[in-house]
């Protein structure tokens, strides 16, 4: 069973939330403070993490600071409704997704299986015949699926799954511009919902490591009133 960590302080809804899951095929532990979800997160046992935002003490934006700085586990955010700040700031942290509070359980296992899905490696062919499955190259960045490794110039980028099948998924495209609403689909497993901003932060991330690395800021194109592709004729 696919061992998933449920950080929430709310013990009675969590507990009802682990019934469910595990009716799902998922195996939950549940962590009812900050401290104790990022210490049990750190142990690397989990395929995935939920973590609500609002909890007393050690909140759910600086658990997610403090486990990236050590960790690539995929973490779905549960969020307050219509808290947009929570979930921006959240993404630009490296969460992988988020759900608003109140929820359908069935959408969150949905949202679940997608982030799994994503932590795989994407079951796309290369556009580029010279290329094999695997291993995919755009300038001095090389890919590498199955092992999920990608680099710069031979320096590793440290990439969430987002991000890195983000990366991948704007590689095999070559010279096309993928919309917004197909990235959404490719990366989250989702489709792209009114207002959505999770696939701009993703990329204002990925774009932010590869500029670091390469001292370039345009390696990805804003394509205006429609998506993103990577530069041209490099």
């Amino acid at each position: 069973m696919t061992r998933i960590l449920l950080v929430d302080d709310d013990a009675e809804l969590g507990a009802m939330l682990a019934e469910y899951l595990e009716g799902e095929g998922f195996d939950v532990s549940q962590a009812y403070t900050g401290k104790e979800g990022l210490a049990r997160a750190l142990q690397g046992e989990y395929a995935a993490i939920l973590l609500d935002i609002m909890m007393p003490g050690m909140g759910g934006i600086d658990v997610l600071r403090e486990l990236r700085t050590k960790s690539r586990v995929p973490v779905i955010m549960l969020t307050a409704k219509g808290d947009d700040v929570d979930r921006v700031v959240g993404l630009e942290l490296g969460a992988d997704d988020y759900i608003p509070k109140p929820y359908y359980p069935r959408e969150l296992v949905a949202r679940i299986r997608a982030v799994l899905r994503r932590a795989e490696p994407v079951a796309e062919m290369s556009d580029a015949s010279s290329e094999t499955p695997d291993e995919v190259h755009y300038s001095k960045i090389v890919l590498k699926s199955a092992s999920r490794v990608a680099r710069y110039d031979g320096e590793i980028l440290d990439l969430t799954v987002s991000e890195f099948n983000l990366l991948e998924v704007l590689m095999r495209a070559g010279e096309r511009a993928l919309s917004k609403d197909e990235l959404s689909r490719k990366v989250l497993g989702r489709p792209r919902e009114v207002y959505d901003r999770s696939i701009d932060v993703h990329m204002s991330n990925l774009r932010q490591k590869l500029q670091t690395v390469s001292g370039d800021a345009g390696v990805i194109e804003t394509v205006r009133g429609f998506g993103y592709r990577l530069r041209q004729g490099t």
